[in-house]
């Protein structure tokens, strides 16, 4: 009995930083667990963008050749970013392409599209082009000839009898 008052007597809470100690330890694997989670499902989907992108490029590069050989290509571009062609789809001249990266139990599908540049409408002040190019500016008076000649320096005096 005599050890059982003592224990009392001392606050009964001891080994009390051993529990604590492992609940911290166990909160913070869980909080790795889901940061590592969250980087998979991140790059996965970077994967998966990127993969779309260039196969993208590779069907619109290859569109006027028809939709089977667009296609082929952005597979065979899909397949080596490391994912998989879900869908592709060309209409003239511009892709459609989705592609799928499989990483353990993350599966993003991500759209790209290409082709060529829309044309834009022109700005009013712009969409109206001079009818003739403006006039040279005309070139300033021309100053007098005596003016361009170069003068001399004046010729200092000699006393006489000074060698020349």
């Amino acid at each position: 009995m005599k050890s059982a008052e003592a224990r009392a007597a001392r606050g009964g809470d001891r080994g009390a930083a051993t529990v604590w100690a492992a609940f911290a330890a166990c909160a913070l694997c869980v909080v790795f667990g889901v940061v590592l989670a969250l980087g998979q499902a991140v790059a996965a989907r970077h994967r998966a963008g990127g993969a779309a992108d260039l196969a993208a490029l590779a069907a619109a590069d290859r569109a006027l050749w028809g939709e089977v050989e667009a296609c082929a290509a952005a597979s065979r571009v899909a397949v080596a970013q490391g994912a998989e062609l879900a869908r592709c789809a060309v209409r003239d001249g511009v892709s459609e392409v989705t592609a799928r990266v499989v990483r353990g139990p993350y599966r993003p599908e991500v759209r790209s599209r290409a082709g060529p540049p829309e044309q834009a409408p022109l700005p009013p002040e712009t969409a109206r082009l001079p009818e003739r190019a403006p006039e040279a500016a005309p070139l300033p008076d021309e100053a007098p000839e005596t003016a361009r000649t170069p003068t001399r320096p004046p010729v200092a005096a000699q006393a006489p009898g000074e060698p020349s």
